[in-house]
């Protein structure tokens, strides 16, 4: 079994074969029929999804909360086990949000960022055109950004990244790409054309920033504790929703209903923490940015 399994992981990462199956497909249908999917609660429905999923996935379970579930929904929104995760006390750094793995990362350049090397995007065009969000550029300009990719794999929860105040949230809907590396290398501006939520954030000593969950294909469903809203391609508005929730340093803010990708933007004074470059994973609670004075 092991195998087949290494064979058919080597099959799917040739690139054009990745390509062509996760993106020249009919994304937002399939999205939705996922959704339906994994609330199903049939024992033998979801043995032969999870089995289905390990063909795909190195799934492993031995940190969360419980180990049967009743959907695949449940697995994929799964709780950790308490004490799996450490949270960084620094207060000079911000931490991880979630578990990922590092993507592009930078300095924020006349606007610009990129999603991987050779293909940028302008922040203004990701952001949209709300208002709300027309100030963040210059904010911003000078800043770091990060790009933190969750595997289907990966626990799918995510936490405040410091003692913070989430002050509204933009939502922009959009389309259902796959955010993995073979898509992020052919299809220009990925991250402005998928749905996504613009979380406005501001730490407790006046610090504002901005975290961008971003969805993709077979995902498309972010929930906030903020809000009893689910945020999905069937959502129809409104896209600007206020709010006044305050987390503390690693509390859960919410989840994605399988893997996806988060975009931070800070502004001028901070840096990278140690260890973090693309290609690299990180946990959830793990020191990403440190403030420089």
């Amino acid at each position: 079994m092991m195998k087949i399994h290494r064979l058919f992981k080597k099959w799917m990462l040739q690139e054009d074969l990745n390509f062509l199956l996760t993106n020249r497909i009919p994304r937002i249908t399939l999205t939705r029929f996922m959704g339906w999917w994994s609330q199903i609660r049939n024992p033998w429905v979801v043995k032969f999804s999870m089995s289905v999923w390990r063909l795909f996935s190195d799934l492993d379970l031995r940190d969360a909360k419980q180990q049967k579930f009743d959907s695949l929904h449940a697995c994929f929104t799964r709780e950790l086990l308490p004490g799996s995760r450490i949270v960084n006390p620094d207060p000079k750094c911000m931490t991880s949000t979630c578990d990922a793995i590092v993507g592009a990362c930078g300095q924020i350049e006349q606007g610009q960022v990129f999603q991987t090397k050779g293909f940028p995007y302008q922040l203004q065009t990701l952001l949209g055109s709300s208002e709300c969000c027309q100030h963040w550029p210059a904010v911003l300009e000078g800043g770091t950004y990060l790009t933190l990719r969750l595997t289907s794999s990966m626990y799918h929860r995510f936490h405040a990244p410091h003692d913070v105040q989430l002050q509204h949230v933009t939502y922009i809907s959009g389309d259902t790409w796959n955010v993995n590396p073979v898509a992020l290398k052919r299809v220009q501006e990925l991250f402005c054309k998928n749905e996504r939520a613009v979380l406005h954030m501001k730490t407790q000593d006046g610090v504002s920033f901005l975290i961008v969950p971003v969805a993709a294909v077979l995902v498309a469903s972010m929930r906030f504790h903020a809000f009893d809203v689910l945020l999905n391609l069937r959502y129809k508005g409104p896209n600007e929703i206020p709010c006044d929730a305050a987390y503390a340093k690693g509390q859960e803010m919410g989840w994605f209903e399988h893997g996806s990708t988060i975009l931070f933007f800070v502004p001028k004074g901070f840096a990278l923490a140690e260890g973090i470059a693309p290609g690299e994973r990180i946990q959830m609670g793990q020191a990403l940015l440190k403030k420089l004075c």
